[in-house]
């Protein structure tokens, strides 16, 4: 598969938003259900302008959407492609850190 140069900055926009353990712990916390950022800032121990930075960093990327529910904003997965890329570069990572070291050359 050949991509083109707007298809390769769109996928290395997508893996910058996915750069931080905070951001990814955000999401993989979203992958369970549709949050509130107090609810996120309780659940990830991380503060509330962390947080609210983070969100906003993954909205500007499409990962993640948001609903206003009267004063509240409610934050979600915008699909399950987002919960899958997160799962399977965990899952990856881990991979990687179990596997012995390449042979040098």
């Amino acid at each position: 598969m050949l991509a083109q140069r707007a298809e390769l900055e769109a996928a290395a926009r997508l893996f910058r938003a996915l750069a931080t353990p905070s951001r990814l712990q955000l999401l993989c916390l979203l992958a369970e259900g549709p949050a509130t950022v107090s609810r996120l800032v309780d659940l990830s121990g991380l503060s509330q302008p962390l947080v609210s930075q983070h969100l906003r960093i993954l909205r500007e990327t499409g990962l993640v959407t948001l609903t206003r529910a009267g004063r509240e904003a409610v934050h979600a997965l915008a699909d399950t492609h987002v919960s899958h890329i997160v799962a399977d570069a965990i899952a990856h990572a881990v991979e990687l850190e179990g596997a012995p070291a390449a042979p040098a050359h």
